[in-house]
């Protein structure tokens, strides 16, 4: 597929048929999604293929927790989980929310779970020192997930982020053996989407970018 296709075309996927996506299919995908870029070159990514369904039930499991939040958050007409206001709804009101499958399906019907960490020893997190949520340590592990969901769409696969394990990220750890030191980024299911959405919605550039400053004119 021509790049900027692949780019227009590439969306969340939560649905996949019951394909099989072999190691060689992985393999090809990775090895071009390496070459995406890190603080320093430093490549201080690692990615584990889950396969086994054990492991990936549990996983299903370790996204609940979050996703009650999650769900309680909007049902209360919030922004879920963002960082500048608590939740409104209570800490009872949440426990008792109920996860809708539509949350942990894709864990569970994926050929394959990809689950990508990094190494926080050789980011380089500029943005410690703020008041904020930290964000630049990304800068060195999701250029190496998306590279990996368009090279899943080049190959007629698809795929999404998923973030809500990484809340009980001791627990992930343990599960999958990863070493203290390593961050859990994303769990990506991936798979062959049940169907193929190639018409995204997306804000357009006059919206998305400006001129010189943050409340500049549309670019």
């Amino acid at each position: 597929m021509d790049l900027y296709d692949v780019m227009r075309t590439t969306p969340a996927v939560r649905e996949f048929t019951d394909d099989p996506v072999p190691d060689e299919t992985l393999h090809r995908i990775l090895d071009h999604a390496r070459f995406a870029p890190s603080g320093g070159n430093r490549q201080g990514t690692h990615v584990v293929v889950v396969r086994d369904q054990g492991t990936r039930e549990r996983l299903a499991e370790l996204n609940q927790p979050a996703v009650r939040r999650y769900v309680a958050q909007i049902k209360a007409g919030q922004s879920p989980w963002n960082p500048l206001e608590p939740p409104a709804p209570s800490a009872e009101e949440i426990a008792a929310t109920e996860v809708p499958e539509q949350f942990t399906r894709p864990v569970l019907t994926a050929a394959a779970v990809l689950v990508f960490c990094v190494d926080l020893g050789v980011v380089a997190a500029m943005d410690q020192d703020l008041d904020r949520v930290g964000l630049v340590s990304g800068a060195s592990v999701y250029p190496l997930v998306w590279n990996v969901l368009l090279g899943a769409r080049n190959e007629g696969l698809g795929g999404t982020i998923t973030t809500m394990a990484v809340a009980q990220e001791p627990a992930v750890r343990e599960l999958l053996g990863i070493p203290d030191q390593y961050a859990v980024a994303a769990v990506v299911p991936l798979g062959r989407p049940v169907r193929v959405i190639t018409k995204l919605r997306r804000v357009p550039v006059s919206e998305l970018a400006t001129r010189e400053r943050f409340d500049g004119e549309p670019f």
